[in-house]
């Protein structure tokens, strides 16, 4: 996955430095918008934001608040319409509205547009909006100074700056998010340009909570039982089955470490009706129960 990283083609990169006072929300444009101002014509773009200072949210519609810091990288790898706000109470799908004397929070928001499958809409690969904090030491002052030289860079507008500052940046955070993802050092890169195995990816990255069987994932690959469970085992080493659970288990880690989601509420999104079972099946990948991994991870 390291060389599948290294080998991603971005382009059209940049930046933009925003910041907000306390109380304050904000509303993005949709992906197809965003994308055909920054690059005519296109429909797709890469938007990250760099938390500068202070603390705020991010949500997508219809989904939880995930939270991030100062030195935190939150990715929303489809551009998708989004919400932001500060740690003020307020909603998400409102417009922007801003206070001005709170406490600050300073964001550099990045643009990027790529045709890799990795972030191909229809497959969604990835989840919609994740936040990355990288791990103290080397990676985390190497994201740090990034983020200054980005402020030292940009005024409060959108700036075009070198493709490759974002794009290093952008790949290294993408290999500290997928260093839980199932099969990220096998075939996972190859899976997603599969024609058999990119359908049933599709369908487990896009709703992971259904009870889904192979039977079924064979009908939405167009292909036989058995030859589903074949491909899944020659190209990313584990049974359809075993790839579900482990893709659980990814975004159940995610939505543990950024959001305000209960225990239960994150068993039932990533597909487990019972608490019980979940914390289970989330002990044997990660050695700990749910909330002491989710309180370890936050000290």
């Amino acid at each position: 996955m390291s060389t599948s990283l290294d080998r991603l083609r971005l382009e059209g990169a940049a930046f933009r430095r925003a910041e907000y006072r306390e109380p304050w929300t904000y509303e993005s444009l949709t992906g197809p918008v965003t994308a055909d101002m920054l690059r005519p014509g296109t429909d797709r773009v890469v938007v990250f934001h760099l938390v500068a200072s202070g603390t705020c949210w991010v949500a997508v519609d219809g989904g939880p608040k995930h939270w991030a810091s100062a030195g935190d990288v939150i990715v929303l790898p489809y551009g998708d319409q989004h919400w932001m706000g500060g740690q003020a109470d307020s909603e998400f799908g409102q417009p922007l509205e801003l206070g001005d004397a709170g406490a600050l929070t300073g964001l550099v928001c990045g643009y990027l547009h790529s045709r890799d499958p990795l972030f191909e809409p229809s497959l969604r690969a990835l989840p919609p909006v994740f936040v990355v904090t990288p791990p103290p030491g080397a990676g985390a002052d190497w994201v740090r100074a990034n983020i200054e030289y980005a402020l030292a860079q940009t005024e409060p507008s959108s700036v075009n700056v070198p493709t490759r500052l974002p794009e290093l940046l952008l790949v290294e955070v993408l290999r500290l998010h997928l260093a839980s993802a199932p099969a990220v050092d096998g075939g996972w890169a190859a899976a997603l340009r599969d024609p058999v195995l990119v359908p049933a990816l599709t369908a487990i990255h896009t709703d992971p909570a259904r009870k889904w069987t192979v039977t079924e994932l064979a009908t939405v690959a167009l292909v036989s039982r058995s030859a589903l469970d074949a491909r899944f085992r020659e190209v990313l080493g584990h049974s359809p089955i075993r790839y579900l659970t482990q893709w659980r288990m990814h975004v159940a880690q995610d939505l543990l470490a950024t959001t305000d989601l209960g225990v239960v509420a994150v068993a039932h999104r990533v597909g487990y009706d019972a608490e019980e079972a979940f914390s289970r099946a989330f002990k044997r990948y990660f050695g700990s129960s749910p909330t002491s991994w989710r309180a370890e991870s936050l000290s």
